[in-house]
């Protein structure tokens, strides 16, 4: 099974609001990118965003030009459906991130909430890396939120990486200055916890 085929696998069984990393709003995420203090025409993209509540929220709040990248085609159907006629205001990208090749400076904010976590091969992460040195803007913004030291092991009967602050911005290295972490304990939908942590950091070189 492709990775592709096993993402779709897992939004065929379970609703959105069922997988574990679902919440209602991702509080931490709009702090953050109300912190960034973005013109409401500046260019976001949600990475794995497909099952996510973040475009809603950033649609609400008036931003103007949203890309969501994930994976999973029924990840994003899903999305559309949800969002109804507010999702032909969105840009989809069904595509894997560590293949994608991105324009140029394409984006001010870049999020990503549960994706990084997953990316186990030293290959697989560098390329992600490149990828957003290559579509983040000179000055951009950038929030990776992984699991913690003490998350779980699997996700999704997957095997995922886990970080604190300091080794998830060792990932990204010198041309990412960090701005600010957090820890923020999860509760999943059947109440569970699940240790996050939040990178934030902005593109200087």
């Amino acid at each position: 099974m492709s990775e592709q085929e096993h993402w779709d696998a897992v939004y065929a069984e379970k609703a959105a609001d069922r997988v574990s990393w679902y919440r209602p709003h991702l509080e931490r995420s709009l702090s953050f990118i109300e912190d960034a203090s973005l013109p409401l025409n500046a260019p976001v993209i949600d990475v794995g965003g497909g099952a996510s509540t973040l475009v809603d929220d950033l649609l609400e709040r008036g931003f103007s030009d949203l890309t969501v990248l994930d994976l999973s085609p029924a990840a994003i159907a899903g999305a559309k459906k949800r969002l109804g006629a507010r999702a032909s205001k969105v840009s989809w990208i069904v595509a894997d991130i560590t293949r994608f090749e991105f324009p140029e400076h394409r984006f001010e904010f870049w999020h990503d909430r549960a994706v990084f976590h997953f990316l186990r091969e030293s290959g697989a992460r560098h390329r992600y890396v490149e990828a957003v040195r290559r579509a983040l803007k000179p000055g951009g913004h950038i929030v990776v939120a992984t699991f913690g030291p003490k998350g779980p092991e699997k996700c999704s009967g997957l095997e995922v990486m886990r970080y604190d602050a300091d080794e998830l911005h060792g990932e990204f290295g010198s041309p990412f200055e960090k701005v600010a972490s957090c820890e923020e304990v999860h509760h999943t939908p059947w109440g569970s916890e699940q240790e996050f942590v939040y990178c934030y950091c902005r593109m200087v070189g």
